[in-house]
């Protein structure tokens, strides 16, 4: 009773809010996360300008995961998400449970216990929830630094998935990274490894192979997502005119006995000009 209560004081006393930050140029780069969703990053600032959409806590700057759990997989049937369910919409509370959150100058950790998107009651499409819970017990830990490798504009992101050891999965994805940002983000590249220069990209939707950028329309505003992660991977695009955003991702797949395991993935964030952010994907692609 003294271990359950001391872990709830703790819980109790993490903060609601926390702020990075790092200096460019003639800026900064602000990130924010909260409590609201269960440490995903809501809000990434630069020049003034507002990179994300986080008008539900399906939106954001944040992880994912999918899960065949012993049938044939299927999209959000079994898919624990760091900021939290569907049934959370746009209210002030998360499913997920945030574990740890610290930010210090320049670096975020945060460490969540994921929802289910589904509740156990509720389908995707014409298949129904996997899941016989709403909060999950896979754990997903990241580390958020703004300036990596003397790079001021470069965010390196690593997250950590920690799978229960007693489900028995065979197959899984893992949206390692996804972004949902404002709509006027409309212009769509791809870094193309070849003439290492941005490519126009298509609305698709769908993945990739290639980095992918996205743009206003005038250049000055841009973001691109780049993992030097040496295992196979997928860039996609999406473009949801109705629900006015716009979303890209970086997705790991994995087979075989995976229960109980880690698997960990970095990523970097290169946040300015497009004409910057081209620069920094030829600079890395070198590396």
């Amino acid at each position: 009773m003294l271990a359950l209560a001391l872990s709830l004081a703790i819980f109790q006393q993490l903060p609601e809010e926390a702020l990075i930050r790092g200096k460019t140029a003639d800026s900064e780069i602000v990130i924010r996360a909260n409590s609201r969703f269960a440490g995903a990053i809501y809000s990434l600032t630069w020049r003034g300008k507002e990179f994300l959409d986080s008008a539900d806590h399906g939106r954001e700057l944040q992880s994912a995961s999918n899960f065949d759990s012993g049938t044939p997989i299927t999209n959000e049937t079994f898919n624990p998400t760091e900021a939290g369910s569907m049934n959370d919409g746009a209210g002030q509370t998360s499913s997920s449970r945030l574990l740890r959150i610290v930010a210090r100058g320049n670096r975020l950790e945060t460490s969540t216990q994921m929802a289910f998107w589904l509740d156990p009651t509720q389908r995707s499409g014409d298949q129904p929830a996997k899941n016989r819970t709403v909060l999950s017990n896979h754990i997903l830990s990241k580390r958020v630094t703004i300036g990596h490798d003397n790079n001021p504009r470069r965010i390196r992101y690593e997250v950590t998935f920690k799978l229960p050891p007693d489900e028995p999965h065979t197959r899984a994805v893992f949206e390692s990274l996804t972004g949902y940002m404002p709509p006027e983000f409309s212009e769509f590249w791809r870094f193309d490894p070849k003439s290492k220069t941005l490519v126009a990209l298509s609305d698709g939707p769908g993945e990739q192979s290639d980095p992918v950028v996205f743009s206003t329309k005038d250049g000055a505003f841009a973001m691109g997502i780049y993992s030097p992660d040496v295992r196979t991977k997928g860039y996609g695009r999406w473009r949801f005119a109705a629900e006015r955003v716009v979303k890209w991702n970086c997705v790991f797949r994995a087979t075989a006995p995976i229960a109980g395991k880690q698997f960990s993935f970095v990523h970097d964030l290169s946040v300015g000009s497009l004409a910057e952010v081209e620069s920094d994907l030829r600079a890395w692609s070198d590396q």
